[in-house]
């Protein structure tokens, strides 16, 4: 028995083994999107581009925004791979973490293309649960959530989107998200639910690290608002002011 294997003893100070990062190739703030195919749009708003890997789901990127090294890695879909994303990453080198993706609104008045800043989530998943006991909370270092609710609005000023902050739900099964549930949710006054940050919050804060969340909102599930189709390009919009106010909030609290 003295050969099993310490997870959190191995890989130290190496290339990890599924994001394919070593240290030195990233900076301290990492914009986290969860489609690796997104990770170029967070490119868009920098300079001195580097492609660093692309492992599976984990797409790497840098450059810098502002005077500001910025990382930004796909973390894919749900708690288990975003998970291993965090932990990964947090190992060479970064120290916060920012979510920048798509979200469905549970409550009216909040449209496709509008913004999503989480104040903390419902923890409906898996993964936490193998981490800490059921009633940890899963919440943003408070700093970052206030700092994004602050830089969306700014980004957001000139435009017909609004900015909404809540709680969210974090979410395993996508089609397991029955209309009973749906209401569930709707009647608890969560704003929005996703599949990735309740793993993010939950690993950063057992590590000392801070993370903080903003979405653009992809569909409403109450109301049977839907961005996917025709529409998509309000989508993309959304993305890019989501990004835009993670940069920027990098920058202001020199993440």
């Amino acid at each position: 028995m003295t050969d099993i294997v310490d997870k959190s003893a191995v890989g130290l100070d190496a290339r990890q083994y599924h994001i394919d990062i070593a240290p030195g190739e990233v900076g301290t703030v990492a914009l986290l999107p969860g489609d690796p195919f997104r990770v170029p749009f967070v490119a868009e708003f920098l300079t001195d581009v580097k492609d660093v890997a692309h492992k599976r789901e984990h797409r790497t990127m840098t450059g810098y925004y502002k005077g500001r090294l910025i990382t930004a890695t796909s973390t894919g879909m749900g708690c288990p791979s975003t998970a291993i994303a965090v932990e990964e990453l947090a190992r060479v080198g970064v120290t916060s973490f920012i979510r920048v993706g798509s979200s469905a609104a549970l409550q009216e008045g909040v449209e496709p293309g509008d913004l999503l800043v989480s104040e903390g989530s419902l923890r409906n998943d898996g993964t936490t649960a193998a981490y800490v006991h059921p009633g940890y909370p899963a919440i943003p270092d408070l700093a970052i959530a206030q700092s994004l609710k602050d830089t969306a609005a700014a980004v957001m000023a000139d435009s017909e989107r609004s900015v909404f902050s809540g709680l969210n739900a974090t979410d395993d099964a996508f089609y397991a998200e029955g209309p009973e549930w749906i209401s569930e949710l709707n009647r608890m006054g969560i704003l929005n639910v996703e599949m990735e940050s309740s793993a993010m919050y939950v690993v950063a804060r057992l590590r000392g690290l801070r993370a903080g969340m903003i979405c653009a909102c992809s569909s409403n599930l109450v109301t049977g608002d839907s961005l996917y189709g025709d529409k998509n390009s309000r989508l993309k919009e959304g993305w890019m002011a989501s990004i835009e106010a993670a940069l920027e909030t990098a920058v202001a609290l020199e993440l």
